[in-house]
């Protein structure tokens, strides 16, 4: 699963107990990869090579 939403601000998509409950199933035994960096899929897009932005 991937996300440009922190796990810790789920609850403003989705109701807090169950950004809660989601949060807790999804991280058990997971692992976070944070990138930074420039998006390579937008710079795309914006260069008309991809779908749009």
């Amino acid at each position: 699963m991937t996300s440009n939403i922190h796990p810790s601000g789920f609850d403003t998509i989705m109701p807090r107990t169950l950004a809660g409950t989601s949060t807790d199933r999804l991280m058990h035994h997971a692992h976070l990869v944070t990138t930074t960096g420039d998006s390579h899929r937008l710079a795309e897009a914006l260069a008309g090579k991809g779908g749009s932005p």
